[in-house]
């Protein structure tokens, strides 16, 4: 029979094994969450390609990197705002996303940025000014995104 030092002992590793346990399941649980939400973002993406695109460019001789882009409107009046976001793999938090657009077939910075956030995401804002259809894309570093078409009235 186990001395009640031993005994002691035992049962506070049962705790704190059944705790780790515990906490395990609950993060795998969490996970799973994310990754179906993920999944059903992807699924509703894929039913409307015009809205979001994804892209990947090799952003360093280490791996491959991609950004997403996706508009909350693609139809605007001059001065309106619209609300783009995405999702990076492969950059690190904190890096710079910067909205660009197409002009006489050149890519061009805009004002509106942004930075990588936890869970690899963003979100910017940009008043739209120039009547017609504008391509718009983000790059982050070496990576950049398919465009996205917003037509502006």
């Amino acid at each position: 029979m186990p001395s009640r030092q031993e005994s002691n002992v035992m049962s506070t590793l049962r705790s704190h094994t059944a705790r780790a346990l515990a906490a395990g399941v609950l993060s795998a649980a969490l996970l799973s969450a994310g990754t179906a939400g993920a999944f059903a973002a992807g699924q509703a993406a894929v039913s409307n390609p015009a809205l979001t695109r994804t892209s990947t460019t090799k952003a360093a001789p280490s791996g491959k990197s991609s950004i997403t882009i996706k508009a909350d409107r693609t139809q605007v009046k001059a001065g309106e705002s619209v609300t783009f976001t995405g999702h990076s793999k492969g950059l690190k938090i904190h890096t710079k996303v910067t909205l660009q657009h197409k002009k006489d077939g050149k890519w061009n910075s805009l004002k509106a940025s942004t930075t990588v956030k936890n869970g690899s995401g963003y979100t910017l804002k940009a008043k739209l000014n120039t009547k017609g259809g504008e391509q718009l894309r983000v790059k982050a570093d070496k990576t950049v995104s398919p465009t996205v078409t917003v037509t502006v009235k």
